[in-house]
């Protein structure tokens, strides 16, 4: 076991999905601004903590912040960290860059729906939350549902969010992958596993794995589709 002590693991696994982001900042200057945007956007869903604790899963923290108040410091730089990569994953991967739409594109009749279609997650999450179900669940369909809203809105970024999709999910698996490798057991101790569908992929609840699915289609297209950009 590389790691004995629970209590410093949720810590160190948020702290390293800063070295991707970190990678990426200094090798994409081009998608710099995109990734403080987002970052500074999904930091703030780490206050959302409590909503998941200790119904999805229940993390040793610093402090122990959150078996005491649901907050917990890591939530914060987890949010941070997998919210700039997922937005840029694809177009660093791709080689795609950012350039803007011009009005006539804008003013297509299909975007008359742009609010609505960006405000569509926080709607779908509300809705859902309250049904008799684990949390995981309406968080999932809250993102998925951001990403077909995006694709709804904007056709032309299917293909990213699809893909973006998939890379990020790819990429989270490989966090989960060391984070079982770093603890093994872990997984089995933290997550509220009888509460889930029981679907595993390997040590794995299927449940996270759609979660970075949903993560990755949803922020590789919402700043091209809130700031009025495509990828070229």
């Amino acid at each position: 076991m590389f790691l004995e002590n629970d209590h410093y693991i949720w810590l160190l696994w948020a702290l390293a999905f800063l070295v991707p982001w970190a990678v990426l900042y200094a090798a994409v200057p081009a998608q710099r601004r995109v990734m403080w945007w987002s970052s500074s956007l999904t930091a703030w869903f780490g206050l959302t903590e409590p909503l998941f604790v200790p119904e999805y899963w229940n993390p040793p923290s610093l402090f122990d912040l959150a078996q005491r108040t649901g907050f917990d410091i890591e939530s914060l730089i987890f949010c941070f960290g997998i919210g700039g990569v997922g937005a840029v994953l694809y177009n660093a991967l791709t080689g795609k860059h950012l350039m803007p739409m011009d009005m006539h594109e804008r003013n297509s009749p299909r975007h008359r729906f742009h609010r609505v279609a960006l405000g569509a997650p926080f709607v779908v999450f509300v809705a859902l939350y309250f049904l008799p179900w684990n949390p995981i669940y309406p968080g999932i369909a809250a993102l998925l549902a951001g990403g077909l809203s995006n694709v709804l809105c904007r056709p032309d970024l299917a293909r990213q969010t699809l893909i973006g999709g998939v890379l990020f999910a790819g990429f989270y698996l490989v966090f989960l992958t060391a984070l079982e490798l770093m603890a093994p057991g872990y997984i089995a101790r933290v997550w509220n596993l009888p509460a889930l569908s029981g679907v595993m992929l390997g040590a794995f609840p299927i449940e996270e794995l759609l979660f970075g699915f949903g993560i990755g289609a949803y922020w590789s297209g919402v700043y091209e589709h809130l700031a009025w950009h495509r990828s070229t």
